[in-house]
């Protein structure tokens, strides 16, 4: 088959209402929009996972465990050291846990008094 006849075929099959198979472009596939290239807007507008953990713990009665697997999509070992790791020894935030006989354990951030 010549040049000439395989473009014909593609162009008959694309007419007929087939699609072309070719392989993407991994060059064209990627984003231009890099952090380093983000307006202020865009990074502040952006709602993360780790906002929307502080936000559950913000709430009056805080979150338990399942709520915040539900909202980030994590498994329960990675609340727990996300908790432990970036809520409190990376941002040093105080949070406080507790448990009423029959319920789950609440975790929430204790309030600053003061400033």
């Amino acid at each position: 088959m010549t040049a000439l006849e395989a473009s014909s075929s593609t162009e008959a099959k694309l007419a007929a209402g087939g699609t072309n198979k070719s392989k993407p472009n991994p060059k064209q596939a990627k984003s231009s929009a890099t952090p380093a290239n983000q307006s202020k807007a865009e990074t502040s507008a952006r709602n993360t996972k780790q906002d929307r953990v502080l936000s559950l713990l913000n709430q009056r009665n805080g979150a338990t465990i399942p709520e915040i697997m539900r909202a980030t999509d994590w498994q329960q070992h990675s609340v727990r050291g996300f908790l432990a790791g970036t809520v409190k020894k990376k941002l040093g935030l105080a949070l406080t846990s507790s448990k009423s006989d029959g319920e789950l354990r609440r975790y929430r951030l204790a309030t600053r008094r003061g400033r």
